[in-house]
């Protein structure tokens, strides 16, 4: 799996931009990705030193879609927090 299939996206939430005063961010990743794969991505991408990476995976549940009588299957993610070295930044685009 190449750099660029590890990392989604930069999630950009409240709590996110929280943690991003402690230089803590989310980034949405592929779901077979691997905490020392998501590291090297993230410093390969972004140029940063990467201390700590942890993963959560939010499986996906149904939802109903009001008017239409349906349920609609939302997909499962998987999400990492990741603890950058002091004073470096993940430029949030």
């Amino acid at each position: 799996m190449t750099n660029e299939e590890v990392i989604k996206r930069v999630l950009v939430t409240e709590k996110g931009s929280r943690l991003s005063a402690e230089d803590r961010y989310v980034v949405e990743v592929d779901i077979k990705a691997h905490k020392p794969q998501i590291a090297q991505a993230v410093e390969k991408k972004f140029g940063v030193h990467v201390l700590k990476v942890r993963t959560v995976t939010t499986k996906g549940g149904q939802k109903y879609v009001r008017g239409t009588r349906r349920l609609l299957k939302e997909p499962t993610y998987k999400k990492a927090y990741v603890t950058v070295k002091a004073g470096e930044r993940i430029e949030q685009v």
